[in-house]
């Protein structure tokens, strides 16, 4: 009997070690670790020709430079009921195994088009279609300047791509306890571009004209700064190509859109957390013996 009583007894306290030793790591960069964050960006674009297209003309403006509109205004960052005025980048993931993640977000930009430049002309526009301008006519890379008065172009409420993404995260220092930690990620990525667009042309003004105007593709790496093992900041640039095949130009005229291609690059800083659903105890990692 006390022989038995003393194999239970190592088969229990091997058994509770071994229960131990299987403890889930709160690491950001294991399986079944979920992040999500909320930040802010800049953007940059390249060059682009964009098609104009409607009824009465079918026109493109060569070589268009188009910049980013950040809010300057510091107390709008602060107001939860502004918070999405901002260009802002929100994003939800979940390691799916160790080093590797998948997410998906919401990456709200903005593309305005640089007016009072030299730009080239080519297309046609019919004879009485713009009275302001009095663009009509055939063109062949004909020199204009443009005007933000009469004629005008912008997704600023905005260029939003919504996008999932796969990504790579290593995790390259961490401190004794955990409380302190520099990860880095990689991804790549893909989505739909929803936009909401501001044209002025032929006279009129419309705003915030909605579509699904196309889609991206792109590549993101991030330097993350981990504290206490459930919050970070994380830094983040991104470049990418878009294609947007239909932008609604005119509210409830679908034949009345723009196209393009461009490149862009961007700049993003982010808060976030980290979250641990399947850790099995509440140790941070396996008991030290001995000690």
């Amino acid at each position: 009997m006390k022989k038995l009583l003393f194999l239970t007894f190592v088969v229990a306290c091997f058994a509770t070690h071994a229960q131990y030793r299987r403890a889930k790591p709160k690491k950001s960069w294991t399986s079944g670790t979920m992040f999500a964050y909320w930040g802010y960006n800049r953007s940059v674009y390249t060059k682009s020709n964009i098609n104009f297209i409607g009824a009465g003309y079918d026109f493109t403006l060569n070589g268009a430079k188009a910049v980013d509109r950040p809010t300057t205004d510091i107390k709008t960052y602060f107001n939860v009921k502004e918070i999405t005025v901002p260009q802002f980048n929100f994003r939800i993931g979940y390691n799916f195994k160790n080093n590797w993640a998948i997410s998906i977000g919401y990456d709200h930009m903005k593309y305005v088009l640089v007016d009072s430049k030299p730009y080239t002309l080519s297309g046609h526009i019919n004879y009485g279609i713009d009275n302001v301008t009095h663009w009509s006519g055939d063109y062949t890379n004909e020199p204009v300047v443009t005007n933000q008065e009469t004629f005008h172009y912008e997704n600023t409420n905005g260029l939003n791509y919504i996008r999932a993404e796969i990504s790579r995260i290593d995790q390259w220092l961490r401190t004794e306890g955990g409380n302190f930690a520099i990860s880095s990620s990689f991804g790549v990525s893909t989505g739909g571009i929803l936009s909401f667009n501001d044209f002025t042309f032929a006279g009129r003004k419309d705003t915030q004209t909605v579509s699904m105007s196309g889609f991206g593709l792109s590549a993101h790496a991030g330097a993350r700064f981990e504290f206490y093992k459930h919050f970070f900041l994380q830094f983040n640039a991104a470049a990418g190509f878009m294609y947007q095949v239909h932008v609604d130009t005119r509210p409830n005229d679908y034949d009345s859109y723009a196209k393009q291609k461009f490149g862009y690059s961007a700049s993003e800083l982010v808060v976030g957390a980290l979250f641990y659903f399947r850790p099995k105890n509440g140790c941070d990692s396996c008991p030290h013996w001995g000690k």
